[in-house]
């Protein structure tokens, strides 16, 4: 019996440009013709990403051990390396299995060109209960079948199958694009081969923090050991097929002159000397003078005529603009158009989306999406997807499934990277997804992706992962105002609770065991996660959520035993459970203000969409149910934000407030933000404080020029508070404890500024 799974060029044909069509009939007609006959890809076969064409039977191929190698000497030597690695035994020229390996024409697998697809990084791959064939279109393809090999090896025994693969997306991978902590060099080892072994093909090296490679030492060489480090980098990338792209990042304070330009040059040598072979240079969150189109694009010209061109080993450089999301774009003001017109055509220009995180669909040239951007940009956009990036929500660890992009649009993109966040073994579980998306889009299962990730990144407890990530996938309230699904199967039933609860003052009994059983597992997860050791990398990354996420689970439980404890009348029993709950919400205070402090969302944050609202809702719930029946006034609070922003701002309207102890302070922001003329942001506290300190810092000098702060008891009658500002562009005002409810910060010119918000925070005397 065979099985098959197949995508003919010709099905491609018709799904990539069905709008062209006008007889939907007729082609709909001649899909199904291409598919008649064919059946699903087998389910016991688990190779990821989805290959484009599998043909499986029943038979089975044992490893004997014992092995003839044909075409060793002319294919792939990082490919060999790796098949050697997997068939452990004897190689004989006479006796056991033979293996064909090999790219397009070489001897070895010749007679096989006209299986193998003559897409870039296409294989063809066959095992049969005599033979093994591993044929690529290129060097990277025969890599690439080694890998669906490993996958495929389970127990010394391999399926009989024919495979037929390529990627969709040329250009498949991770930019270490993120503010926050770089990764450790053992993590970028250990990515660079997750990277090979699930057929991703770029690593773009471009962490913020990374002096030398933004301000104030990008002209500079990396000192010694750093350069060592990256050497090894790009020498782990090699061996594992990976463009170890190096990024650049001079718009902060470029000079448009021959001698920046010898100094961009020379950084470009000096990377090179290292080994590096791709390029990038990123003018994202900049302001001023280096945000000129027509100079940023002089400037890559020369780049990619007096260097790329030149080594001729160098692969097409790429740049990330300015205006990298529709949001902050200016069609009128034609920076993009500037670009796709002036910009070489080989250079690949970045994107987000029409938003700083955004997903990606096809869209129109009027009211966004990729074809939008490509009209402008006039070349397919390279897709920098902003997800699991959390350098914008920093207390919050995002380990949920991959979805929201288009499945149907890889001919609108030149490549697609994921940008992660700054915990290097946790962002895995996201980067497998974008692994299998982007290889194979149309046939990607999100849901599936995921739990195999799970299984792939800690095989031993992967039930108990999925757990935890289900409940750790949200971001919460941000700037940006991107969220995730989380607790899906929960969500219904919590619900349905609380709807009954909070209206009629109860609830269904089999809802009740239902969320009781997840606070169950919520402990339970906690504890064997907290002691696993098959990989102490995520396991360390992970302690501060598994904490608070224990936690958790033990205040919903007792919360619920409140709740029971009421309705049966039980006061004693439920005093003494409403004790343990305030004493977890003590202890989760103190974790929130241990763990992880950050400078800019400091804390730790868990299964805040679903599961901690219907926990402090129940609690608030069954406490004012009992003072009101036994007479007592016992406290309802959880922990939750009594203050208030507003702006007419959009980069700062949805910008989260966060308390700590008495200081009130706003989330800081990573990017430029354009604050419009005449716009203000308010914030309102829930009552009138006295007023210690007003610490701002907006990183731009003479603030006091345009810049009002005052501050009200009412809303209605203002007081303007001088300020002084310091070095290093803080302002600081002290208002000598005068009695305030709102305090306000407008641009008090008509003319636009631009500005970075690293810090707006307020001491108040309670």
């Amino acid at each position: 019996m065979v099985f098959y799974f197949h995508k003919t060029l010709s099905l491609q044909y018709f799904k990539y440009n069905l709008y062209k069509f006008t007889d939907m009939k007729k082609t709909f007609l001649a899909i199904l013709g291409l598919t008649a006959g064919m059946t699903i890809y087998a389910q016991n076969v688990a190779v990821q990403p989805t290959p484009q064409q599998v043909k499986t039977s029943t038979e089975t191929l044992t490893l004997t051990g014992i092995y003839q190698f044909n075409g060793e000497n002319e294919a792939n030597p990082f490919a060999i390396k790796e098949l050697k690695e997997v068939l452990v035994g004897k190689h004989s020229n006479k006796d056991g299995i033979r293996i064909y390996v090999g790219e397009r024409g070489d001897k070895a697998v010749r007679k096989y060109n006209k299986f193998i697809p003559k897409q870039a990084e296409g294989y063809f791959l066959r095992i049969t209960p005599k033979d093994i064939v591993l044929a690529g279109n290129d060097e990277r393809g025969t890599f690439y079948a080694v890998q669906t090999l490993k996958q495929l090896l389970k127990e010394q025994q391999l399926p009989t199958i024919e495979i037929t693969d390529y990627p969709e997306i040329a250009y498949r991978g991770v930019v270490e694009g993120f503010y926050g902590t770089p990764w450790s060099h053992q993590a970028r080892l250990r990515h660079l081969k997750f990277y090979g072994e699930h057929k991703m093909n770029t690593y773009i090296y471009g962490p913020k923090d990374d002096p030398y490679h933004s301000s104030p030492n990008w002209r500079l060489p990396y000192p010694e050991q750093e350069a060592k480090q990256i050497k090894e980098l790009v020498e782990v990338a090699q061996e594992n097929e990976v463009n170890f792209v190096w990024a650049i990042h001079p718009g902060k304070d470029i000079q448009w002159n021959q001698a920046d330009r010898d100094n961009l040059l020379n950084k470009f040598d000096k990377m090179y000397e290292l080994g590096v072979r791709s390029f990038a240079v990123f003018f994202d969150d900049i302001s001023g003078e280096g945000t000129n189109p027509v100079k940023q694009a002089e400037l890559l010209n020369y780049i990619d005529e007096n260097f790329v061109k030149v080594k001729k080993d160098v692969t097409p450089l790429i740049m990330c603009p300015t205006e990298y999301n529709k949001s902050w774009s200016n069609p009128k003001g034609g920076y993009l158009t500037t670009l796709g017109t002036k910009l070489n055509p080989s250079i690949h220009i970045m994107w987000t989306g029409d938003r700083v995180i955004s997903d990606m669909y096809e869209g129109n040239t009027e009211k966004g999406g990729m074809k939008w951007i490509n009209n402008l940009i006039q070349r397919p956009a390279y897709v920098w997807w902003n997800f699991p990036v959390s350098d914008y929500v920093r207390d919050h660890l995002l380990m949920g499934p991959v979805y929201g992009n288009d499945k149907h649009i890889a001919n609108l993109m030149s490549g697609f990277v994921t940008n992660p966040m700054e915990h290097a073994e946790s962002s895995l579980i996201a980067i497998y997804g974008v692994a299998s998306y982007s290889w194979n889009p149309d046939e990607y299962d999100s849901d599936k992706a995921w739990k195999d990730a799970m299984k792939t990144v800690l095989p031993s407890a992967a039930e108990e992962l999925e757990i935890f990530a289900t409940h750790n996938s949200d971001l919460g309230a941000n700037g940006h105002g991107y969220r995730r699904e989380e607790s899906v199967a929960l969500k219904p039933i919590a619900e349905r609770f609380l709807n009954d609860y909070l209206n009629k003052g109860t609830y269904q009994g089999e809802d009740f065991l239902s969320i009781i059983n997840t606070f169950h597992s919520m402990i339970e997860v906690a504890d064997v996660l907290m002691t696993n050791t098959e990989n102490p990398a995520l396991i360390a990354e992970m302690k501060p959520w598994l904490i608070q996420h224990k936690l958790t689970g033990e205040l919903g439980k007792e919360v619920f035993a409140m709740t029971e404890a009421y309705k049966n009348g039980k006061q004693d029993y439920f005093l003494r459970k409403y004790k343990h709950v305030k004493a977890l919400q003590q202890q989760m205070f103190d974790v929130d203000q241990t763990y992880n402090q950050n400078p800019y969302q400091p804390g730790v944050k868990t299964a805040g969409l679903v599961i901690k609202p219907l926990i402090d809702k129940t609690f608030a719930k069954v406490v004012e149910l009992y003072n009101k029946r036994f007479n007592t006034q016992l406290d309802t609070k959880t922990d939750y934000m009594p203050h208030t922003l507003t702006s007419d701002v959009s980069q700062l309207k949805n910008l989260p407030l966060r308390q700590k102890t008495n200081h009130i302070l706003v989330s800081p922001a990573n990017e430029v933000i354009k604050w419009q003329g005449k716009g203000y942001m308010t914030i309102e506290l829930d009552k009138a404080y006295p007023i210690l300190t007003i610490n701002i810092n907006f990183d731009k000098p003479e603030v006091n020029v345009w810049g009002v702060l005052e501050i009200s008891t009412d809303g209605k009658r203002w007081q303007k508070v001088d300020y002084t500002q310091v070095h290093n562009n803080w302002i600081y005002a002290e208002t000598g404890k005068v009695l305030a409810k709102m305090i306000r910060f407008t641009n008090s010119q008509e003319k636009e500024q631009e500005i970075y918000l690293r810090q707006f925070s307020i001491t108040v005397k309670k």
